[in-house]
């Protein structure tokens, strides 16, 4: 049978703290980097245009962004998360959008320029 001697008592519970301070302090970590990471979504997506041709989400992503950003001040690290990680979705909606919509855009223009050399073909092939 072992005794336990409070030198034991006090080494399990400096372990116990230590794992604490080591779990509250990687909250603060992940927040941080998803903010950052969202905030980079954001700027990617407002660089590729989404904000003139999918204004609605990038509205969206910029709110959340600054909501993540204040809950970040406030030390509320879950609630900085998840709204980091719904301004990043949303700002990759934008992106999408965006460049569905460009993609759009130069296949109507592409058809155009077939369609006027199909009509110029037919001209010069057309009988004197």
């Amino acid at each position: 049978m072992t005794t336990r001697t409070p030198q034991h008592f006090l080494m399990a519970l400096c372990a116990a703290a230590a794992m604490l301070a080591g779990a509250c302090s990687s909250l603060k970590t992940p927040a941080t980097a998803d903010v950052a990471v969202s905030r980079a979504a954001v700027d990617n997506a407002a660089g590729s245009g989404a904000a003139e041709l999918a204004p609605a989400e990038m509205a969206s992503a910029r709110e959340k962004m600054l909501r993540a950003n204040q809950a970040l001040a406030a030390k509320n690290y879950k609630l900085a998360r998840e709204l980091a990680n719904q301004a990043q979705v949303d700002a990759k909606l934008a992106q999408s959008k965006a460049n569905s919509a460009k993609a759009t855009s130069a296949a109507d223009a592409l058809n155009e320029d077939i369609r006027v050399m199909r009509e110029e073909l037919d001209r010069a092939n057309a009988p004197q």
